[in-house]
């Protein structure tokens, strides 16, 4: 006696398969030439290079600090360092 759900077909796997193979079958895929290659209609275009990713850039700025903000960064420097130098005579007075 054959299980009900049983196919009368003799080279189906009785087990299915879980999960599906993800390559597509080669017979049935669209676009495919006899030997797996593929015509040239078929592909996209290829992307555009560099030139085209922006707006040409005129001014290029200098690299690096400009002179008034490491100015005011050096002063700052020097002024905490002589507070803590007068605090340091203050405390051993």
């Amino acid at each position: 006696m054959t299980h009900p759900n049983h196919d009368q077909n003799p080279d189906r796997d009785p087990v299915p398969n879980p999960a599906p193979n993800p390559d597509p079958d080669p017979d049935r895929t669209t676009g495919l030439e006899a030997g797996g290659g593929v015509p040239p209609g078929e592909t996209p275009p290829a992307e555009s290079s560099m030139p085209g990713a922006g707006p040409r850039e005129t001014h290029n700025p200098t690299t690096g600090w400009a002179k008034a903000p490491m100015v005011l960064i050096l002063l700052v420097v020097v002024l905490v360092a002589a507070l803590f130098a007068v605090m340091a005579v203050m405390i051993a007075l």
